[in-house]
């Protein structure tokens, strides 16, 4: 579990929880929320705010609410509430779990506010700050003006609070159709922020809700039930992104213009997460889902928390993601291959090694006795002795990397070649005697002989060999379906598409790539979820879909391939 020291230098946020925290401004302590709306799966940008909200708490000995700012019916569903709480839970889980805020152990839910955010807004109309208006939503988006554009007063803000009052009973009764009449805040249609022109406060939806059933047809919106609802919990920061920084005054009027009595909770707001390669609106992402582009919300390639959790990221290494881009006020677009070194750098420390062939190319090791089949030890992990040895079968006929022999090879190619000698991982020293070839004159398989002097991997004689080269034993090999994942689009910033243009252009055609591949028959017992490091290959995921006859594994990510570095270098 990670110290809650580690942030030596705080953030501009964590600086003014800080100063409240010595002036004791909040007595009775940090409260923090991560409040989504529950119509679509978390992402990474979501990550770096539950990371943050709950980060705070923890190093407040505060608590972070998980809320689900459900106002909006049509598109919420419960599908959405179980992924959120399972991605919080797993995301935070042995590091900031203990602060996490539950109702009954299940998350809060602004619906469950709707009775007393109803009240709110009554007394709103009693104090003469909210008026029931007849303007159909077009006609709305009209006389609201543009933003060099003052608006103009709606030809119902003068009706009576007796009258408002009367209609909005009546809107909750089910009287009207959905878009006929609205609750508006009397603010000023002539303000230079439009946001506070008269906002709409509630609309008629019969709609019915995945938590209230069909209880409620009139329904808050989020800029009215947000800053309240924080207020019923007691939050004392609300923090979320840029884009809501204008809408912060009129978080502020409704809760001043309701004359409420204990310290208000106030809005803060910081820089989003953007990051290459990466799409983050949640209404493309649900457009990839139902176009299958891709295979879910969870597919490996997707941005989604759940999605990441399946390729193997650990949610350790999101959490130390998030620590390194920090917090601050400006935008800018973080490099994909940062979360990559954070992941590889957890999974290096914690990740079991195993030995797997993507690409088999078989090899009869000729002096070697017919039907013996050895065990050789093999550590598991060498950054953490802890993780012991486990015995590994070798025998006649192995399957190396075709990428690992080539039969001309170049100056800076130093594995296996005709009449050369390279070390076999955990085993002997082996050396290439003859090629085989198939009619098409490929190479299909090679004819070696290995010195038993050298078990380990060290000769007696003190020669040297240039590289270590991985293997398993065909006999007892186990077959492996393997999913190679790239990054989903070709283009660095896929969401500077303009509106109405197809994004779906960037996507990259080779995003996933399935073999069959050859594995140590330890893989075979691998329970879904668990990552291992195939040795020299990358890190690897064993999935859900596997079958009694055949193991599943996604590529996490890969290892750094210095041969791809010199190649590319030389090309």
């Amino acid at each position: 579990m990670e110290s809650v020291s580690e942030n030596k230098s705080l953030d501009f946020i964590r600086e003014i929880v800080a100063g409240h925290v010595r002036g004791q401004r909040y007595p009775d302590g940090i409260v923090t929320r991560f409040p989504p709306e529950p119509n679509g799966y978390l992402h990474i940008g979501h990550a770096k705010s539950i990371c943050l909200n709950f980060g705070i708490a923890r190093e407040n000995n505060g608590r972070c609410n998980l809320r689900m700012d459900d106002t909006n019916p049509a598109k919420e569903d419960v599908e959405y509430v179980d992924s959120i709480t399972g991605d919080v839970n797993w995301l935070i889980q042995g590091w900031a779990d203990h602060c996490l805020g539950l109702k009954d152990g299940a998350p809060y839910f602004a619906s469950d506010y709707f009775g007393e955010l109803y009240g709110y807004a009554v007394e709103l109309i009693k104090k003469g700050k909210a008026y029931v208006c007849d303007l159909s939503p077009a006609d709305t988006d009209t006389y609201r003006g543009s933003p060099d554009k003052p608006g103009k007063d709606s030809p119902f803000r003068l009706r009576s609070i007796e009258e408002s009052l009367d209609l909005f009973a009546r809107m909750k009764a089910g009287e009207f159709p959905d878009g006929t009449r609205t609750l508006r805040a009397r603010i000023d249609m002539s303000s230079s922020n439009v946001w506070l022109r008269d906002p709409i406060l509630y609309r008629i939806r019969h709609t019915d809700h995945h938590h209230t059933g069909s209880a409620w047809c009139i329904y808050p919106m989020y800029d009215f039930a947000h800053c309240v609802s924080d207020y019923i919990e007691g939050i004392t920061h609300s923090i979320c992104t840029l884009e809501f920084e204008v809408h912060r005054p009129l978080y502020d009027w409704i809760l001043e213009g309701l004359d409420l009595p204990r310290p208000l909770p106030h809005q803060y707001e910081f820089a989003r997460l953007n990051m290459t390669y990466t799409m983050m609106s949640k209404r493309r992402l649900l457009d990839l889902v139902q176009s299958h582009q891709v295979s879910g919300w969870d597919d490996p390639r997707m941005p989604t928390i759940s999605g990441m959790r399946r390729r193997g990221y650990p949610a350790a290494a999101i959490r130390e993601f998030c620590r390194r881009i920090g917090v601050g006020k400006v935008e800018n677009t973080i490099d994909l291959s940062l979360l990559e070194f954070c992941v590889r750098e957890e999974l290096n420390r914690t990740a079991p090694r195993a030995l797997a062939v993507l690409k088999p190319l078989k090899v009869v090791i000729d002096n070697y006795p017919d039907g013996q089949i050895d065990l050789l030890e093999a550590v598991n992990n060498p950054e953490d002795p802890a993780q012991g040895s486990r015995q590994v079968p070798f025998g006649k006929v192995i399957y190396i990397e075709q990428d690992d022999f080539r039969e001309e090879p170049t100056k800076d190619f130093f594995r296996l070649a005709p009449g050369r000698e390279v070390r076999l991982r955990y085993a002997y020293f082996l050396k290439c005697e003859s090629v085989v070839k198939d009619a098409a004159g490929q190479v299909v398989e090679l004819r070696a002989t290995y010195d038993p002097a050298t078990r380990g991997g060290n000769s007696p004689d003190g020669r040297k060999v240039k590289a270590t080269i991985h293997w398993v034993a065909a006999e007892k090999a186990v077959d492996v379906e393997v999913r190679l994942y790239d990054k989903l689009f070709t283009v660095a910033d896929p969401s500077d598409v303009k509106e109405g243009a197809d994004y779906k252009a960037g996507l990259n055609a080779r995003s996933l790539t399935v073999i069959n591949a050859k594995a140590e028959p330890s893989l075979a017992a691998v329970r879904p979820g668990t990552v291992c490091q195939f040795e020299r290959l990358g890190y690897f995921c064993a999935d859900a879909d596997a079958t009694a006859q055949k193991m599943v594994f996604n590529r996490t990510v890969t290892l750094k391939d210095e041969l791809a570095k010199i190649e590319k270098r030389k090309g």
